[in-house]
């Protein structure tokens, strides 16, 4: 059968078209890219994406600096002389316990002394290097160990001359031996991180 020059064209040019059509096709091929998205209540998908964490800081205005200050101040406090606060119950129990049944005066003054004696050696050293405010805070801290603040304490051991002596010199320096702890009111913050205190370093209540 003959072909004309017509058909021989014609299959060229289907042929031709064929081939530039697959390979235009290979080479507009997309890539295959994953795009994370989500539909919003409209209905438009938009693409999303996710940036890594970042942390922004405010600057603390004076209020908040002072807060913070007065804070950091009673906490450091507190984790200084709570464990002198929970000795001084210890003590107290121990004199307690061998005054116990003991009505002669000469022999309670002598145990007191005794340990009196004892107790300056441990701790002398040590109570005097606190501030001012640590010992106010340490007064409290005995209160709330004791359930009696430092003047009936030293009233209760030494006598009414003695305690109303140590008295006047606190007042010298702007304190009180009559301070009081109010779990619930003014100490509140510091009952917050006595708790801390208690729970780090294992103390029971």
């Amino acid at each position: 059968m003959r072909l004309s020059v017509k058909h021989i064209i014609l299959t060229m040019l289907l042929l031709g078209a064929a081939f530039f059509n697959e390979a235009g096709a290979q080479e507009f091929i997309p890539q295959r890219d994953t795009v994370y998205a989500y539909i919003n209540a409209e209905g438009d998908t938009v693409p999303q994406y996710v940036l890594p964490e970042v942390t922004v800081y405010t600057k603390l205005t004076p209020a908040q600096r002072k807060y913070w200050a007065e804070w950091t101040r009673l906490r450091n406090a507190v984790y200084v002389t709570y464990p002198y606060a929970k000795a001084a119950s210890r003590i107290m129990n121990e004199i307690n316990v061998k005054l116990a049944g003991v009505t002669d005066k000469a022999e309670r003054r002598r145990i007191i002394r005794a340990r009196e004696k004892e107790l300056k050696k441990e701790f002398t050293d040590k109570l005097t290097s606190l501030s001012v405010y640590q010992g106010k805070v340490l007064m409290k801290l005995i209160y709330r160990e004791t359930g009696a603040h430092c003047f009936e304490i030293i009233k209760e051991y030494k006598g009414s001359f003695t305690a109303s002596f140590w008295q006047g010199v606190a007042f010298l320096f702007g304190s009180s031996l009559k301070q009081v702890y109010d779990r619930e009111g003014a100490e509140k913050p510091m009952e917050m991180i006595v708790r801390d205190v208690e729970r780090l370093y294992g103390y029971r209540g």
